[in-house]
């Protein structure tokens, strides 16, 4: 599916779904969104627009890379949004050249949505736009939604951190490996488009991207916080795992350490049974009227006893 946005000072705004519409020489620049192509709507980025061939076939690839490559009359971006439901990746395809910016998704996307809304409502209002603006908030726009992403993760980490749901442990590091899961796979989008803005800003191929250097640098700034945000929170679960498996590891050797104090304990009382388990004739205790009576007193009093001893030396604490 296509959708054309032109604009002419004579004429103003120029909307529609054919390129019929940007073939007017009074243009001074367009838009043309190729959302879904088809087989037919693909062969135009070689038949009508002339774009590199390198180019075209970064399109047809899934999930390239954040980039930035230039052609002789034209260059092409790669850009990654991200939906907050899933935290699924969605490439947009951008060729930029001198009046016009092709946009190419294989899938509807949030960020272009925005963006033509942003492009309708300058048409109510007859405010002009051109194709470096254009690029600018589909970048803001893209890199805007990776906040409610970060902020709803950290709201996770904080829930497991103070345990609002009384999970176990083996629920809580499930949780946390999962939110893991969820910084690294945004990381691998955040740092990509933090590297593409940063050649945007430094290269001197793009006049626009100069002219509005301000702008610009803000996308950057929020790219900048973003991943020191990303970097924190990964911080953040890696103390609490480590935290969470010093404590688990605390509670066993507790454990440990009480089952051998009961181990010790009865090691001399099954020492004494055992002696007096033997079946020998001549054994002189086993004649005594209050042998019996004697070994268990004896027993008794040595589990006491070491019973006390131990909690004198805070094994029990």
């Amino acid at each position: 599916m296509l959708k054309v946005y032109g604009y002419s000072n004579k004429d103003g705004w120029q909307i529609g779904s054919s390129l019929d519409t940007i073939m007017q020489d009074e243009l001074d620049w367009y838009w043309v969104d190729f959302q879904s192509p088809s087989e037919e709507e693909i062969k135009l980025l070689h038949t009508f627009f002339h774009f590199h061939p390198l180019a075209i076939e970064d399109c047809m690839h899934d999930l390239q890379r954040p980039k930035l490559d230039y052609y002789d009359d034209h260059t092409f971006f790669v850009i990654h949004s991200v939906e907050s439901n899933d935290l699924d990746k969605h490439e947009i395809d951008v060729f930029l050249g001198d009046a016009f910016i092709v946009t190419y998704h294989k899938q509807p996307s949030k960020v272009v949505e925005t963006v033509e809304g942003l492009m309708q409502r300058n048409k109510n209002q007859q405010q002009t736009m051109d194709e470096y603006n254009v690029l600018y908030q589909l970048l803001d726009k893209a890199v805007d939604n990776y906040f409610p992403i970060v902020y709803e993760i950290e709201d996770h980490i904080n829930e497991i951190e103070d345990n609002t749901k009384s999970l176990s442990m083996e629920q809580l590091l499930e949780e946390l490996f999962d939110r893991r899961g969820e910084l690294m796979q945004l990381r691998q989008t955040v740092h990509p488009m933090r590297d593409l803005l940063y050649r945007m800003l430094n290269t001197h191929h793009l006049d626009g991207v100069h002219e509005r250097k301000e702008y610009f640098t803000d996308i950057y700034d929020h790219l900048l916080k973003v991943a020191e945000m990303v970097a924190s929170n990964r911080e953040m679960t890696q103390d609490i795992r480590d935290s969470y498996l010093s404590l688990n590891s605390h509670q066993t050797n507790r454990t440990m350490q009480i089952l051998t104090v009961i181990s010790v304990i009865f090691m001399p009382l099954t020492f004494i049974v055992g002696v007096y388990g033997m079946n020998f004739v001549f054994m002189p205790e086993l004649n005594a009227k209050y042998g019996y009576f004697v070994v268990w007193a004896v027993m008794i009093a040595l589990a006491f006893g070491m019973f006390i001893w131990f909690k004198k030396k805070g094994w029990f604490d």
